[in-house]
């Protein structure tokens, strides 16, 4: 069984550290923005257990002209459940929230061996890769709500 409800940042650190930081320090999992009162995290529950987390905050990028954009952090779902389609359910989840909020824009910063499970959602890539210090390579991505 899968359900995706909402949880707390905190709730977001064990898998943050053990998907996103492994081997960094558990304070390494605490993202600027995680308590703004528009964040909110999600965590999808197989079997009752969490398996997989994404975050949304209400955040312009500089880049991008639209009016209301939403950024999505700290997407991670656990190694043993990844290709089973979680972070695609995630995804949608993360979206049906924002475009209801009436977001005109969703963007992110996507590691580079993340890519093509974004493009195969509809995100595009805005301009080359650029490195995150202590994290890796990266494309800033979007998706419009015009474009669905």
């Amino acid at each position: 069984m899968i359900e995706i409800r909402q949880i707390t940042a905190l709730e977001t650190h064990p898998i943050r550290q053990e998907v996103l930081r492994k081997g960094k320090p558990p304070e390494s999992c605490q993202f600027d923005g995680d308590d703004f009162p528009t964040t909110v995290h999600l965590g999808l529950y197989h079997n009752q257990e969490l398996a997989g987390i994404v975050t949304l905050l209400e955040n312009s990028h500089p880049d991008f002209f639209t009016a209301k954009q939403f950024q999505l952090r700290g997407m991670a779902v656990l190694e043993q459940c990844q290709n089973g389609g979680f972070g695609a359910l995630l995804l949608k989840a993360a979206e049906d929230f924002a475009w209801g909020q009436d977001a005109n824009r969703i963007w992110f910063n996507a590691r580079v061996t993340a890519v093509g499970f974004y493009e195969k959602a509809g995100y595009k890539k805005n301009g080359p890769p650029f490195e995150i210090s202590n994290v890796g390579p990266h494309y800033l991505m979007y998706k419009d709500m015009s474009g669905l």
